[in-house]
């Protein structure tokens, strides 16, 4: 048994991510920020949707052609395969704990 709360590193000199279960088209992985965004030189592009719920912390994510979000503990959001996004913003005082699963619709 595990707790995705558990094992967070004091200090983030990068993000990290944590594979909790890959299975067929399925992956499912924690992901813990602490200030970081995406790089300025691009957006994300994957081949596969991806459900993200933060857990503790907020955010805040752009999209290339729809209107930017935030958010907070609790809220999750769809992201369809070739959506482009990137993460514009996440809190730099306490870390972001997101729960992501990519999956092929």
């Amino acid at each position: 048994m595990n707790n995705i709360f558990e094992e967070i590193p004091a200090v983030l000199h990068s993000e990290v991510f944590d594979s909790l279960v890959e299975a067929n088209s399925v992956k499912i992985e924690r992901i813990v920020s602490r200030g970081h965004v995406s790089p300025e030189s691009g957006w994300y592009d994957q081949g596969q949707d991806e459900w993200v719920m933060v857990l503790r912390g907020q955010a805040v994510i752009a999209f290339e052609d729809k209107p930017t979000i935030t958010l907070r503990e609790g809220d999750y959001i769809n992201i369809k395969a070739h959506e482009k996004h990137r993460v514009q913003w996440t809190d730099p005082d306490q870390e972001t704990l997101w729960l992501a699963v990519h999956y092929e619709s």
